[in-house]
């Protein structure tokens, strides 16, 4: 991890990138900057870990992170994948808990802006729109993580890799006459940590929907969605 100064940010006003900040003027992105902290991370570093003492809000500024529990196996479980825009922490901020109830891995080169607890309470009071947006934003959340628990409950891994490429569909997918491309922001072996299959089996589905024509993967970083009606016939 690297300290580094908002000058290095490729955008001028990093906030404004972040859905709860992005109605303020500037005038209000330049005094929220000014409280942030700047950080980069290399792929694989650990940003936080689970049980740590939490104060901190991270924003996401460039890059992706994903968020992850250790099952009572002593597994890997990949709960959430965040990307420029995100932020985490904030459950630990305003939930009263003090320590993080997750760990966060750099799954790219990371640039974060960080946000002390008491930083963001004047923010919030100066500024108490922004506590619906968060709220909103933590909604959306919770019904992903309930999403997720759903789909981890059934035993058909088919039916799990379908929702997954649905939903990087959704979050990273661009439409192209070819279908949705999707640029991977995991490799298969977190993709099946965050699916709850083995390694051996994502590759296995991946190729199978691939062969029936559902999906066309280039490379390890390249998945193109050829026919999502099909695919979502696996979540009905």
């Amino acid at each position: 991890m690297i300290e580094i100064g908002c000058n290095r940010c490729r955008h001028n006003l990093c906030a404004a990138k972040v859905p709860i900040f992005s109605f303020l003027s500037d005038n209000d992105l330049r005094k929220i900057i000014s409280m942030t902290g700047h950080k980069t991370y290399k792929k694989g570093d650990v940003i936080c870990r689970e049980g740590e003492t939490s104060q901190t809000l991270f924003i996401l500024n460039e890059g992706q992170v994903k968020l992850s529990k250790v099952t009572k196996e002593g597994k890997e479980q990949i709960v959430h994948i965040l990307s420029s825009g995100d932020f985490f922490g904030e459950m630990n901020l305003f939930g009263g808990s003090e320590r993080y109830n997750f760990s966060a891995y750099a799954v790219s080169e990371v640039k974060i802006c960080t946000l002390a607890k008491n930083a963001m309470d004047e923010i919030l009071l100066a500024n108490p729109e922004i506590s619906l947006k968060l709220l909103k934003e933590v909604t959306r959340r919770l019904a992903e993580t309930e999403n997720l628990a759903q789909n981890l409950a059934t035993n058909d891994a088919e039916l799990r890799v379908a929702y997954m490429i649905l939903e990087f569909g959704e979050k990273y997918g661009i439409k192209t006459s070819q279908g949705i491309e999707i640029k991977l922001p995991i490799n298969r072996e977190e993709m099946a940590n965050y699916s709850g299959v083995a390694r051996e089996t994502i590759s296995r589905k991946l190729n199978g929907l691939e062969e029936e024509g559902i999906v066309e993967l280039k490379g390890n970083k390249i998945l193109i969605i050829k026919d999502e009606k099909a695919l979502r016939a696996f979540l009905e």
